[in-house]
């Protein structure tokens, strides 16, 4: 996902407060004031940098910038200002298009033994890990190894066991931080009701996942085990 648009901005607004805060140490304590909301604002700017959610980054981004803007209009640096109400622009426009425009999949069956299945859990490896601490890719095998794509890019990865009896034990449900939502889930989850699925079990160890389990409909069996009703899903989409 390329941000280096905004990586640029960010540095450029931290070098701009440094430089202002130099110059004005002596300054009275309302100023002392004005430089601590600016400081703030920059700094938010820069933290957003940090953030694997896209739709975090622009949040967090923007509520940096109006502050920014605020912090420059009042030391009355108007091409600073000018160029943080630019960067709300492109932040508010990009926002609306990730929460409104409804993201089309296309779903890939596949192998583990896919050399480009192969490529992408190494490649996401450790932020895999991050959400799945016990997914192990050399000891998995799964029987459902599905690939979503949105746009032609890779955006969620699906694998499962198959238990019997209309049931899947999902041993991950990974989804690009490009496209870290719900979506990408309930369309495999809808795919499973489709192939006459009734439900599907999560026995893993991963708080992190928690929240987007609960949002998608799992419901909390025992400690570390969920199981989502696949028709409820289906109902829903």
């Amino acid at each position: 996902m390329p941000e280096t648009g905004i990586s640029s901005v960010a540095y450029l607004n931290a070098l701009f407060f440094i430089i202002c805060f130099v110059e004005r140490k002596t300054a009275m304590d309302t100023n002392t004031i004005y430089e601590l909301i600016g400081y703030f604002g920059s700094a938010l700017v820069v933290i957003s940098m940090l953030m694997t959610s896209v739709v975090r980054l622009r949040i967090i981004n923007l509520i940096g910038s109006v502050i920014f803007t605020c912090y420059a209009l009042i030391i009355r640096s108007y091409p600073t200002a000018a160029m943080n109400l630019f960067l709300i622009g492109i932040n508010i426009y990009h926002l609306f298009r990730l929460l409104k425009t409804k993201k089309i999949y296309e779903l890939i069956p596949a192998s583990m033994d896919d050399s480009y299945i192969s490529w992408l859990l190494k490649s996401y490896l450790e932020d895999i890990r991050e959400w799945f601490p016990e997914f192990d890719p050399d000891k998995t095998r799964p029987d459902i190894v599905w690939l979503a794509c949105c746009e032609k890019n890779p955006a969620s990865l699906f694998l499962a066991a198959d238990l019997g009896n209309g049931k899947v034990e999902v041993l991950l449900d990974y989804a690009t931080p490009v496209y870290r939502d719900t979506s990408a889930g309930r369309f495999f989850y809808s795919r499973l009701a489709e192939e006459k699925y009734r439900a599907a079990v999560f026995r893993q160890n991963a708080p992190k996942h928690v929240g987007y389990m609960e949002k998608v409909g799992y419901e909390k069996i025992s400690d570390g085990e969920y199981v989502l009703d696949l028709q409820k899903v289906n109902a829903a989409g």
